[in-house]
């Protein structure tokens, strides 16, 4: 079948073009589970992450299988890839990239810009909690800007360009914790647990037994742009926008005097419009990626805690009754849809 791209359809296109698009979002599957096991719904995720053309925080524990997450979806999505370890003297130019300063054979000097790792469409940013909040900003611009300037000049980053963070939650002592503003600008924080017996004894057997399995692209940057574009154009019911914006609003303390008011007496502050936009077009990357042409209210209640939960913070009561985040949003999930 031929890939047209989404600029050049009209609406009768976009169904034989979203039903491509889901053949290949399923060869992704199978070769991301050839090298991640048990992590079917981080994987799912973190390509809803990317296919809505976002960036994501992925949280869990060491050893989980964070970096390998990154490196294997590089290489099924086609896209280079490149990986910072964050570090409290890690400086903006080990970032961005910095100039140079160079002298010709006939003595001549002038600057060169040298560009840096986040030159790249795909970056791992591993324990980006561990950087000064100046790095931290030098990134975080980047990733809403899609460009940086140098010495009053502009260098557009790489298209697509995604950032996958990583954060440990434990050891948290000489750590830099995210600002709001910035936790705001991942479209999703993905939390990646501890795998089961099963999943952990074939991890075992199968990473230990000297063969490396590879995978191999299966599609190109240009078409993630086409299906990115596509997941923009997908029809959303209204009944799904009317969930997304209650479920949004009622995430926010004693707003429009609802009846959750004994939920939301537990928030501090809650999430602005831009979870409303993130959650639209997350809810729709996973209807395309189960083989459906629209988001449903399931789709809301399934990605309601990794896009809003680091968009909230609970204050001292809820933490005296230990209620977490996670709790609350699914007694709003269950009070809304």
């Amino acid at each position: 079948m031929k890939k047209t791209p989404v600029k050049a359809m009209n609406v009768d296109d976009i169904v034989p073009f979203a039903n491509s698009a889901h053949e290949d979002l399923e060869q992704i599957r199978v070769q991301t589970g050839k090298v991640i096991f048990g992590q079917e719904q981080v994987v799912e995720q973190a390509l809803i992450a990317v296919l809505a053309g976002g960036h994501a925080l992925l949280v869990g524990a060491p050893g989980l299988a964070k970096t390998r997450l990154v490196e294997t979806l590089g290489s099924v999505l086609g896209l280079d890839e490149k990986r910072i370890q964050f570090t409290p003297d890690l400086m903006p130019s080990d970032i961005v990239g910095s100039e140079v300063m160079e002298e010709s054979s006939k003595g001549k000097r002038s600057f060169r810009f040298v560009k840096g790792p986040v030159f790249t469409r795909l970056l791992m940013a591993d324990e980006i909690n561990r950087a000064s909040p100046r790095t931290q900003s030098a990134l975080l611009q980047a990733m809403q800007e899609y460009h940086v300037t140098i010495a009053g000049e502009r260098y557009d980053l790489p298209a697509p360009f995604h950032v996958l963070a990583t954060q440990n939650p434990l050891e948290q002592e000489g750590t830099y914790p995210l600002p709001e503003a910035q936790l705001d600008r991942f479209l999703m924080q993905i939390d990646i647990d501890y795998p089961d017996l099963e999943t952990e004894r074939r991890i075992l057997l199968e990473t230990t037994s000297g063969k490396e399995t590879k995978v191999k692209a299966v599609i190109a940057a240009k078409r993630l742009q086409d299906i990115q574009t596509l997941v923009r154009h997908m029809p959303v019911p209204t009944s799904v926008v009317d969930a997304i914006l209650a479920l949004v609003r009622t995430a926010r303390p004693n707003t429009d005097g609802r009846p959750e008011k004994n939920i939301q007496k537990y928030i501090a502050w809650g999430p602005g419009p831009r979870a409303s936009q993130a959650l639209s077009l997350c809810v729709r990357a996973r209807a395309l990626c189960q083989g459906r042409l629209a988001p449903s209210l399931d789709d809301v209640a399934t990605l309601a805690t990794p896009v809003l939960q680091h968009r909230m913070a609970l204050n001292f009561t809820a933490r005296a009754e230990d209620i977490t985040i996670p709790d609350l949003i699914a007694k709003l999930v269950k009070a809304v849809l």
